[in-house]
């Protein structure tokens, strides 16, 4: 993968924002399915060995770009504590000054979960001023959110802009390179099986796969 990972840059001592995928069934305000939080526990857990401070922020659900209870963070920053075996700090904001006063007093090891980023319509608008406070968080941009990153939203995309370096988490790029291989030096007959509600993003995935697949 040419892409760089958590393992080219050093990131002891420093604060890594880190988009993760935290997107997880809920019921009753209990997460009921924990797989996405597992699957981040790698790339959570190497910045923490390495020395690093830990902003991780994420989306849930589909809120009308305004704080809803349904779709607060809350039970996903338990169970990742759970998981974690230390405390995870869950702050009731994605962005403003308690957040950054909150984020700067961070000593390494430390882990914060910020509220979800879609509480802000800024943040699928890739609003560059949104994107702008959340690049302040931190010091090393680190993408582990697969499932989001063919968006172009302000935690995905437009925080880059400004800050650097930026790199891929190891479910990122273990996902990458499964889809390398598989569409480099495909087996055949090559079929592709896609599923998902919305269409609309799926077309230009479909447009490409044409002259691939058998």
């Amino acid at each position: 993968m040419n892409k760089k990972t958590i393992k080219d840059v050093d990131v002891n001592g420093k604060r890594a924002l880190v988009r993760v995928d935290f997107n997880v069934p809920m019921e009753n305000g209990e997460v009921t399915d924990d797989r996405r939080i597992r699957a981040a526990l790698p790339t959570i857990q190497y910045l923490l060995d390495h020395g690093a401070a830990v902003i991780l922020m994420s989306h849930l659900g589909r809120p009308k770009d305004a704080p809803d209870p349904k779709f607060q963070l809350d039970a996903a920053g338990v169970r990742l504590s759970e998981l974690l075996g230390r405390p995870v700090k869950k702050l009731n904001d994605t962005i403003g000054p308690e957040v950054k006063s909150a984020v700067m007093a961070m000593k390494p090891g430390e882990v914060i979960l910020l509220e979800n980023t879609r509480f802000y319509k800024q943040e699928k608008k890739n609003d560059p001023g949104f994107s702008e406070q959340l690049a302040e968080l931190g010091e090393v941009y680190v993408n582990d959110a697969f499932g989001s990153a063919h968006r172009a939203h302000a935690s995905t995309a437009g925080v880059t802009d400004t800050l650097r370096p930026a790199v891929a988490g190891f479910l990122l790029e273990k996902e990458i390179e499964y889809l390398g291989g598989a569409l480099s030096n495909p087996g055949h007959p090559f079929i592709a099986i896609m599923g998902g509600a919305k269409i609309s993003d799926k077309i230009s995935v479909i447009e490409n796969l044409l002259s691939k697949v058998d």
